[in-house]
C-alpha cells in the first residue's frame, strides 16, 4: 500500500496545502501457479475530508482507512480544509470549494493513475467534512456519482439562529458569517446544498447517489433527520442509517467501512502485508 504525503501550490488557495493519499499501486496477492497478474485499471477513488479541528492526517491515524482501501483496491484521497466547511469565501481567498470539487481533482487525476469516470469518483467526509462532501458533491455533481456523509455538520440552519453569545467560537454568529457570508442571505446560494438540490433538479441535471448516517446519540442527529426528510419530500433515492453511537471516532471508524463497503467496489481482497501473509 502505497502512502503519499504531498505538499503543493494551490491556484485556488493561493498558497502551499496538503494532502495524504493512498493509492494501493504496490498490493500484492499470491496468484495461483500459471495464473496471469490482472489487468490494471485505473482506481476507483475516494475525496474524504475531515472535521472541524482536523487535518489531512486524522482519517490515517484513526481509523482503518488504510487496510480498507487496500482491500478494496481504492485510491482515497485525504486535504486538509482547515475550519472553512469546504466552501469558498472570495473575501479571504480561501476557495474552498473550487479547491474540492474540481482543482484537486484534476491534480491527483495528473498525479496517479485514477479513473475520469463519474461513476467511478466519490466524495465524503464526517462532520464538517459531511457538509463539505455533500455541498460539493451536490455542486460538482457532473464529477462525483456518490456522495457519503458521516454525522454530517448541517448547521445552515443553527447558523441562521446564531448569537455571538455562545462560549465555543464555531458556534458564534461572527464565525458563520466569516465562513458563509451573508447568514441572511445564504440559504439562496450555492452554499446549501438544498438550493444546489432545487437547480439539479431544475435543470434536470444528475443527483450522485447518496450515504447519510448519524447516531442516534449525536448532537447532529436532528438536521440529519431534516436532510433524510428533504430528500425523500423531494423524491430522491438515498441510502440513510440511524444507529447506536454518538459524534466520536468510535463511530466513523466503524462507518467508513460501511460506506466503502456501500459503494460499487466490488469483493473486497486482502493483499500481503507486513504480518498477514497467506498461502492457499
Amino acid at each position: 500500500m502505497a502512502q503519499i504525503n504531498i505538499n503543493f501550490f494551490s491556484k485556488t488557495l493561493m498558497r502551499q496545502t496538503a494532502f495524504m493519499a493512498i493509492v494501493p499501486v504496490d498490493k500484492f496477492v499470491f496468484l495461483p501457479l500459471g495464473m496471469p497478474e490482472p489487468e490494471k485499471k485505473p482506481f476507483k477513488t475516494l475525496y474524504l475530508l475531515h472535521g472541524i479541528f482536523g487535518n489531512c492526517t486524522d482519517w490515517m491515524s484513526s481509523t482503518r482507512i488504510q487496510d480498507y482501501a487496500n482491500d478494496h483496491n481504492l485510491a482515497v484521497i485525504m486535504p486538509s480544509g482547515d475550519n472553512a466547511f469546504y466552501v469558498d469565501n472570495p473575501k479571504t481567498g480561501n476557495l474552498y470549494g473550487e479547491f474540492i470539487g474540481r482543482e484537486l481533482v484534476e491534480f491527483t487525476r495528473d498525479l496517479f493513475p485514477l479513473s475520469h469516470k463519474r461513476e467511478d469518483t466519490f466524495i465524503a467526509g464526517l462532520s464538517m467534512g459531511g457538509f463539505g462532501a455533500v455541498r460539493n458533491g451536490l455542486k460538482y455533481g457532473d464529477t462525483f456519482g456518490y456522495i457519503g456523509a458521516l454525522s454530517a455538520g448541517f448547521v445552515l440552519d443553527m447558523a441562521l439562529s446564531s448569537t455571538n453569545d455562545e462560549p465555543i467560537f464555531f458556534r458564534r454568529r461572527d464565525y458563520y458569517e466569516t465562513i458563509f457570508g451573508n447568514i441572511d442571505k445564504m440559504m439562496e446560494t450555492d452554499i446549501n446544498p438544498r438550493y444546489i438540490i432545487e437547480n439539479r433538479l431544475a435543470e434536470e441535471k444528475l443527483i450522485p447517489e447518496m450515504y447519510v448516517c448519524c447516531g442516534t446519540e449525536d448532537f447532529l442527529l436532528e438536521p440529519n433527520r431534516d436532510f433524510h426528510k428533504f430528500l425523500n419530500d423531494k423524491g430522491i433515492d438515498h441510502t440513510y442509517v440511524e444507529s447506536p453511537g454518538a459524534h466520536d471516532w468510535d463511530y466513523w471508524g466503524e462507518y467508513i467501512l460501511k460506506l466503502i463497503e456501500w459503494l460499487p467496489l466490488g469483493d473486497a481482497e486482502k493483499g500481503v502485508s507486513s504480518g498477514n501473509v497467506k498461502v492457499d
